[in-house]
């Protein structure tokens, strides 16, 4: 049933508005299909994030201008149905390919990724590839591993470190190196205290030693200056004394023998 210019353009600007934001599409025909198996294939396109569309080869390639999938939807022959997406063609790609392992009634004519047309082959090394969500989940895993694995050796580091130290305790390995310690701590405090009492008292003990001679030696030297004379002048008195005697009693005795 031929369509009516309206119908032909009201459909072109649906199509148009879904294609609009899409960044790739694979552009494939079929014999055969069933309507289950065409409800099968539409089901896995779309858990690949993208939408499918019969589509007539004109009005394909009118809806299809200005945007990014417009060299893959010009020039098409035969019956003809895109898939398309804005999101990850890898997925697209991997959801047709597996269908059609299954369904060899739907076959592939080209694909176009981000304005570059493929061929049925790389359509194929398309499929194969990782995803966007693997490859972001390699990145991610690359870009951490060296922080974790950094994080693993210093928590491990630690840990180490706090085990030895652990067991040194438990054996008693740290007890002779605390002993000997304390008496460290200990003999500089006693030798100070040694050390600190003569240095204070000593000077004490000088002093008094020093001051009594002092105070005492000028009375002692005029007590002995003092004696000395006394000795020197009753030594000198005395002969004096003694003449003087004699010399009386030789007065006195000489007068009775005339």
């Amino acid at each position: 049933m031929a369509l009516s210019r309206a119908s032909k353009t009201e459909k072109v600007g649906k199509l148009a508005a879904e294609l609009q934001h899409s960044t790739s599409a694979i552009i494939g025909t079929f014999k055969g299909l069933t309507a289950s198996k065409d409800f099968e294939l539409r089901k896995a396109v779309r858990a690949a994030g993208g939408s499918y569309h019969v589509v007539k080869n004109k009005l394909a390639a009118k809806a299809s201008e200005g945007t990014k999938i417009e060299a893959a939807l010009q020039g098409l022959k035969g019956v003809s149905a895109v898939a398309y997406t804005s999101g990850d063609p890898v997925a697209l790609a991997k959801a047709l390919s597996t269908w059609v392992k299954d369904n060899a009634e739907f076959t592939f004519k080209l694909g176009i990724v981000d304005g570059k047309v493929i061929d049925v082959r790389e359509i194929g090394d398309l499929a194969t590839m990782p995803g966007k969500e693997e490859l972001f989940s390699k990145l991610l895993f690359l870009i951490q591993s060296p922080a974790q694995r950094l994080a693993t050796v210093i928590n491990a580091t630690g840990r180490d470190l706090a085990v030895v130290i652990n067991q040194g305790v438990e054996k008693g390995k740290f007890a002779g190196a605390a002993a000997p310690a304390a008496v460290a701590v200990e003999a500089p405090k006693a030798e100070a205290a040694v050390a600190e009492t003569p240095a204070a008292e000593a000077p004490k003990a000088e002093a008094a030693v020093a001051e009594t001679p002092a105070a005492e030696a000028p009375a002692a030297e005029a007590q002995l200056v003092a004696e000395t004379h006394a000795v020197e002048a009753a030594a000198a008195e005395q002969p004096e004394n003694s003449t003087a005697s004699q010399g009386g009693e030789a007065a006195t005795t000489d007068p009775v023998e005339g």
